[in-house]
């Protein structure tokens, strides 16, 4: 059976256990006497399974934005140089609601 890191980490002990004693691999030899966390981390070095999970932000251009920011956050620093404090505000507003952005497009 195919397993993801996700379902694998949500299992308990004894069943990570079951699991690796179909397994036939020199990482997961002496399964008996791991904890957990060495446990997932033999099975998945076993199984070819990434051990941590990666974000994609679906529906937006995700270059673009972090440019925009790149370019929002010098302007902040030249507006903190000129003492500019309403250009200031307005910019930090917008870097934080690109931010919002991004982390919501994330999957």
């Amino acid at each position: 059976m195919e397993y993801t890191f996700k379902e694998l980490k949500k299992k308990t002990v004894a069943e990570l256990r079951e699991i690796a004693s179909g397994i036939e691999h020199e990482a997961v030899q002496g399964y008996t006497q791991m904890n957990k966390e060495h446990l997932l981390e033999a099975i998945c070095k076993a199984l070819n399974i990434d051990t941590h999970e990666h974000h994609v932000a679906q529906g937006i251009d995700k270059t673009s934005i972090k440019a925009k920011i790149k370019e929002l956050k010098k302007e902040r620093d030249s507006a903190i140089e000129a003492k500019d404090y309403p250009k200031l505000k307005a910019v930090r507003k917008e870097i934080k609601a690109l931010k919002k952005q991004l982390r919501k497009a994330m999957v």
